[in-house]
């Protein structure tokens, strides 16, 4: 029963932390563009088109070394 004197505040103070965190994320525009990911993942495949068609550095390549 003595643990919950602990318990209790331990939880006042993160659950406050949290909201400051939130508080924190809503002011800094952490939430301001919320459907410009959504877009960005569906429009990636010309991304990766061009990604593809660009050659890697034989020093950047982990087994370049075996590729030879």
């Amino acid at each position: 029963m003595e643990v919950i004197y602990g318990l209790i505040p331990g939880m006042i103070l993160l659950g406050l932390a949290a909201v400051g965190v939130l508080f924190w994320a809503a002011r800094s525009g952490q939430f301001d563009d919320l459907e410009g990911e959504a877009h960005r993942i569906l429009m990636d495949d010309d991304l990766k088109a061009d990604k593809k068609k660009r050659k890697m550095p034989k020093q950047m390549m982990p087994d370049a070394e075996d590729q030879e």
